[in-house]
């Protein structure tokens, strides 16, 4: 049976939220795409972190033909009052929310390097530099999903718009989520993996494996085209990597349902995440291809947060 209405999204949540005095408390605004066909997709997320006083920036755009192009700063001042308004170090953009839970806009330019290895980002490698210009609205296309268990939610959503990449112009239409989330994130405690794609016969799948050594915990949720919102309540979720550390595939399986997904990786933008005292993760993050046993193909996006200590265990 469906769920209840017990994980709706408050609209007033669309906005920022009180800071909490932990230094790590970080709000985090992150809209990613794969635009019809898979010829390039990309995501885009403002992390701000106002115990540190910066902002975290970031914009992917990948393809299966195209070299990673990125933009990146972990530095930028935390945006003035209620808004998500970047203007420093050559970043000019602003998220708005259009319409809460309907309808969300990235528009902007920002100074951006390009990456024939994504793992020259591993390395430290400066990258050729180039401006990556984004004109993009993520509208809501099913029901947004608020969590139990954090202060997080994720909205389904039909992308369309333009990016320039060095001054070439791509139309973008396509399909993606966004998600929101408050609260305490030390990307450095504990690794994780995290997925959403949209299958061809229209059902969203989202899911999460959390990996806190000794407790960890998994959850998830399905969408089924013809409607409805089902919790995942038991999920399983295996990767097998390669060079650096870079998952060559994947595979998770959902209950109930037994819904089994084999994870292709296509194309990786990853991010070297390095903490106020030193401590670094590996964040392998990839637009990927998503085949379901019963013979159902999609397209999202994957992620690994890969800590010293889980790379180390594992």
């Amino acid at each position: 049976m469906p769920d209840s209405d017990s994980h709706e999204v408050d609209p007033a949540d669309e906005g920022r939220h009180r800071p909490e005095p932990d230094p790590l408390w970080n709000e985090s605004y992150y809209l990613d795409f794969v635009a019809e066909g898979g010829a390039i997709a990309g995501y885009a997320r403002i992390g701000l972190y106002p115990g540190l006083g910066v902002t975290w920036w970031t914009t992917v755009l990948v393809g299966a033909d195209r070299p990673l192009t990125a933009s990146v700063s972990y530095d930028l001042p935390v945006a003035d009052g209620t808004g998500l308004v970047l203007n420093s170090h050559g970043v000019e953009v602003e998220a708005v929310v259009e319409v809460p839970l309907s309808a969300m806009t990235v528009r902007g330019t920002a100074p951006a390097v390009v990456h024939a290895d994504p793992g020259a980002v591993y390395r430290g490698e400066p990258g050729d530099p180039t401006t990556i210009g984004l004109d993009l609205t993520w509208t809501t296309d099913g029901a947004p999903y608020q969590y139990d268990l954090t202060t997080r939610y994720e909205v389904p959503c039909l992308v369309r718009g333009q990016i320039t990449i060095d001054g070439e112009r791509l139309a973008i239409v396509g399909q993606g989520q966004r998600d929101h989330s408050w609260g305490v994130r030390d990307w450095w405690a504990f690794g994780w993996c995290w997925a959403a794609a949209r299958l061809d016969d229209g059902t969203r799948v989202h899911l999460a494996d959390i990996r806190i050594p000794g407790s960890p915990v998994a959850f998830g949720y399905l969408q089924p085209g013809d409607g409805g919102v089902h919790t995942v309540e038991a999920l399983d979720v295996s990767e097998i990597r390669g060079e650096a550390g870079m998952p060559v595939s994947a595979r998770a399986v959902l209950e109930p349902g037994g819904l089994e997904l084999q994870i292709e990786p296509l194309a990786f933008g990853p991010l070297l995440l390095v903490a106020p005292d030193g401590r670094t993760s590996r964040f392998p993050r990839a637009a990927a291809r998503f085949i379901a046993r019963d013979g159902r193909v999609g397209t999202g996006w994957i992620e690994w947060n890969q800590p010293e200590l889980s790379m180390a265990a594992r």
